[in-house]
């Protein structure tokens, strides 16, 4: 094994499945949608049966941050968090948990998170109480991308805990601070003393606005879902300038000599939304179908991973950070156990497969999911559906009648997991943007 890792952790928001060319996304009218990370995948690893341990942004944040089923805290029922949660003690992610930060803090990484946080407001959380050294960027989910306000007009971006008023567009701050976070901390990394960074953009969710549209903030400024605008040129040119940032990331890796020993993997917290390309996937986000949950999963790590692998292993984003603390050499806390699991012996050979059973729960539409092997159990407004992904990834053909022995033991085996889980409070929010009033759905 080569010397503890230095680790970036890129985190899209609302990226479709195919919206990469090296998902099969087409290229946009003005050419490749995503060519760093198309050549980070075809350097390193991708997987194909990737997913999010949530179809909405903070509960999958949560698992990411704690390596353990969401479901767990009481935060994380929020689907999602909003700005209502203003000033809540109980809505945000507990100080007192341990996380993937805070535990690699502990072993002595350098930690930064430099992006989207929706995990709860100050003063009772944030990204300095979870285990972050530094930490610039907006609290809440979403944010104009000018202008730094929130849905509900208020201003959020923040440099650690002090409010930061910074012109320029949202997705190249975000880019100018983790440069800013490697270039410090390179010569600590060149001399053994790793950095733990979570890059965490906020591209490509709405509003829909791309370096050259300031003079749409003022027109959504009220309304942040911008509901009247967007189009698939210009979803595809904010997943661009994301790309471009990590470009800009990857060559100071280069010109610093850590690309070699540094683990970098990408993601999206889940599927994707109104202009997101998710084929041959059913569903967005929300969604407990395909859509809203599989995931690119790209991890390039060239003192460990083979060039030009692929895998088809399974997994969640809590076993991302699970991985991640494996490779640091790092130990869970003993009150806390991991849910998540390593998939080091998957970086070492793509060929390697294990394939324990995933669940998901969502309070919207009384959804389930488990996914076991090529099988999918899916229960949505209260029908059950049984699905063969090997066959049929857009789940279209249900095998629930043909084959009720299996769809009884899958069943029997969610509601086995979901007893071991808290319930769903009675007060947890549903928060959903629009609706088949503002444009047709599925």
């Amino acid at each position: 094994m080569p010397p503890r890792p230095n680790i970036i952790f890129i985190v899209a928001d609302d990226l479709g499945y195919a919206d990469l060319g090296c998902y099969g996304g087409r290229d946009a009218a003005f050419g490749a949608v995503s060519p760093v990370l198309d050549q980070l995948a075809a350097h390193g690893l991708k997987l194909t049966q990737g997913y999010a341990n949530s179809p909405v942004c903070s509960p999958t944040r949560f698992a990411l941050m704690t390596a353990r089923y969401q479901y767990r805290l009481r935060g994380a029922a929020e689907e999602p968090i909003n700005n209502k949660s203003r000033g809540s003690t109980t809505l945000g992610l507990p100080p007192e948990h341990p996380t993937l930060p805070s535990l690699l803090r502990g072993a002595g990484y350098r930690t930064a998170l430099m992006g989207k946080w929706h995990l709860g407001y100050p003063p009772a959380f944030g990204p300095l109480q979870s285990g972050y050294d530094e930490f610039f960027g907006p609290m809440s989910g979403g944010v104009d991308y000018f202008t730094h306000c929130s849905s509900n007009g208020v201003h959020d971006l923040y440099l650690g805990e002090q409010e930061k008023q910074q012109d320029g567009y949202l997705t190249d701050l975000i880019t100018d601070h983790a440069l800013d976070f490697v270039q410090r901390m390179a010569p600590g990394a060149q001399a053994g003393s790793p950095f733990f960074l979570s890059l965490h953009y906020t591209a490509p969710h709405w509003p829909w606005e791309t370096r050259d549209d300031e003079a749409l903030a003022q027109e959504v400024k009220t309304n942040l879902f911008h509901l009247h605008g967007g189009n698939i040129e210009t979803y595809r040119r904010m997943i661009h300038h994301m790309d471009e940032g990590i470009g800009r990331i990857m060559a100071l890796l280069e010109e610093q000599g850590l690309a070699h020993n540094t683990l970098v993997v990408f993601t999206s917290d889940n599927g994707g939304e109104r202009f997101s390309d998710n084929w041959p996937l059913v569903g967005g986000k929300m969604d407990l179908t395909e859509g809203g949950i599989r995931v690119p999963w790209i991890a390039h790590w060239p003192a460990v991973i083979a060039p030009g692998s692929e895998s088809a292993q399974t997994c969640m984003t809590m076993d991302w950070s699970a991985t991640m603390l494996d490779a640091a050499g790092v130990a869970s806390h003993a009150d806390y156990p991991l849910d998540g699991r390593s998939l080091m012996p998957l970086l070492h050979d793509a060929n390697v497969i294990d394939e324990p059973p995933l669940f998901w729960r969502m309070n919207h539409r009384g959804q389930r999911a488990m996914r076991q092997g090529v099988w999918k159990y899916l229960r949505v407004d209260g029908n059950d559906y049984l699905f063969d992904l090997s066959q049929d990834e857009r789940e279209r053909s249900n095998h629930a009648p043909v084959e009720p022995a299996r769809l009884h033991a899958m069943r029997a085996a969610w509601e086995a997991w979901n007893a071991s889980m808290p319930a769903i409070p009675d007060d947890a929010t549903v928060s959903l943007g629009y609706s088949t009033k503002d444009m047709p759905q599925r």
